[in-house]
């Protein structure tokens, strides 16, 4: 009975190369242990000339998963070899999130939700902001550039040291979005109401410039994709100029819940225990 409930248990992964790093299968397996529930997911790794391939034993039954996570560098190529990616995926033009229906793969993105519910849950009402100022055009801004816009923020100001990538993404999200060249960091602070990283600064310690964030509103927030280590050199500044932060590992766990969801038809709770587990596995991987 054991070797049967096993077999029909749904497999779900978390695939990107390498991906070894990934606290993807911690926090899912820490939500299959809470709930109860039959399952598993693991991380696969798959080299880019291999996706293809793997996508297609996804379609066609043989991976024997129900579905998974996608991170880099497939995530562009997942949305193009979906059947049926939402209309956010769609604009986007990469997915995360990938499951089955009716032998047909799926594929949405769900970085930009993960974004907003930890702001949700860690500074409620910073929505009530009426302009945004975005650091970075990289691939990491798009869904917070979307996701932002779509909780109804008037003004996305996207700062970025070469203004031509800002400037794809102002003409992909919109007039509500403004491209910048990173010297007018200063001014487009002016009363901004909430400012994200979404670059690279800071990862593990690197060194980051000096930040004046004294143009921003009084009630501000500063917030910041980077979660290792998770009081990032731009938080550590922005609190000692007397601003509220938020860390990026609620970003990392919230995404990961429409997921869980898809595949093993549970809504998990992100939660203290759950932040907590994730943050003993970065302090014993320092």
């Amino acid at each position: 009975m054991d070797d049967s409930r096993e077999t029909m248990a749904p497999r779900a992964f978390v695939t990107g190369y390498p991906v070894s790093h990934s606290r993807s299968p911690l926090i899912h397996g820490h939500w299959l242990k809470t709930l109860g529930l039959a399952g598993s997911y693991r991380a696969h790794a798959v080299a880019p000339e291999d996706f293809t391939d793997f996508i297609t034993s996804l379609k066609d039954g043989s991976s024997g998963f129900v579905g998974g996570n996608v991170t880099i560098p497939h995530k562009e190529l997942a949305f193009k070899l979906a059947d049926r990616p939402t209309e956010l995926a769609q604009e986007l033009g990469a997915a995360n999130t990938l499951w089955l229906e009716d032998g047909a793969v799926m594929a949405t993105n769900t970085d930009g939700h993960g974004f907003v519910a930890n702001l949700d849950a860690r500074h409620p009402g910073w929505d009530k902001a009426e302009t945004a100022v975005i650091l970075g055009a990289g691939g990491a801004s798009r869904a917070i550039i979307q996701a932002v816009r779509d909780r109804g923020i008037g003004t996305i100001h996207v700062v970025n040291r070469t203004v031509e990538r800002a400037r794809e993404l102002a003409d992909r999200f919109g007039d509500r979005v403004h491209a910048h060249r990173d010297v007018a960091l200063p001014d487009v602070m002016q009363g901004a109401g909430v400012f994200i990283n979404t670059t690279s600064l800071g990862m593990d310690g690197g060194a980051v410039p000096r930040i004046d964030f004294s143009p921003l509103a009084s009630t501000a927030l500063v917030t910041d994709i980077v979660y290792v280590p998770l009081r990032t050199p731009i938080l550590a500044q922005a609190e000692e100029q007397g601003f509220a932060t938020v860390d990026g590992l609620g970003m990392l766990l919230h995404q990961a819940a429409p997921g869980f969801e898809k595949w093993f038809g549970r809504r998990p709770v992100v939660d203290e225990t759950l932040r907590a587990l994730v943050i003993a596995d970065m302090d014993a991987h320092r």
